[in-house]
């Protein structure tokens, strides 16, 4: 298994996550715990499971905030999912979800956009709010500008929300213009 730790500062309000990406043949997991300012301020933890070709199966939510706790789950049932276990036919066809808090989940739709400059990839999607622990539909597209860096497009919610990305070789987020930037520790 290889195992990675990755840091992203929110750069629009005071934030840090923290998260710990596994890597298996059969199964990439990732933890992370968000502490943000936004929102009257919160802890947000998320657990993921994906496919090996980085599909989201499930994801298992928990937050801390002045009105107490609150959890979330959203795991993949067919071509649909189900959040907390009720489906949720409103979401049939969205692809992959996306946590508003991180921006861990843009690789999901990253990696599958091909390599020549001026691709691109919409897709619908689950969209989570974290702090408001709420799920909806949404639409967004990924323009490719070059190796290593896209264009963020929203076309549902946030519609004409555009921010451009650059990111590493694994199409996790290096920086996200206007929202965050990924750290290195000090040694």
């Amino acid at each position: 298994m290889t195992q990675t730790v990755l840091f992203w500062r929110r750069t629009d309000v005071h934030g840090l996550e923290r998260m710990a990406l596994g890597i298996e043949a059969d199964r990439i997991t990732a933890t992370s715990s968000v502490v943000s300012l936004d929102a009257g301020g919160f802890r947000l933890d998320h657990r993921w499971l994906l496919s090996p070709d980085w599909h989201a199966l499930s994801v298992e939510i928990e937050r801390w905030n002045g009105a107490g706790h609150g959890a979330l789950r959203l795991e993949r049932h067919g071509r649909g999912w189900r959040v907390d276990g009720a489906e949720r036919p409103d979401l049939d066809g969205a692809e992959e979800p996306d946590l508003s808090i991180t921006p861990f989940c843009n690789t999901f739709p990253i990696r599958r956009v091909p390599e020549t400059t001026d691709a691109c990839l919409a897709l619908d999607i689950a969209f989570i709010d974290g702090p408001a622990l709420t799920v909806a539909r949404s639409r967004q597209r990924y323009d490719r500008l070059g190796p290593r860096r896209l264009r963020y497009v929203d076309l549902g919610l946030s519609q004409g929300f555009e921010a451009n990305l650059v990111v590493d070789d694994a199409g996790l987020v290096v920086t996200y213009e206007h929202l965050f930037e990924r750290l290195t520790p000090s040694a």
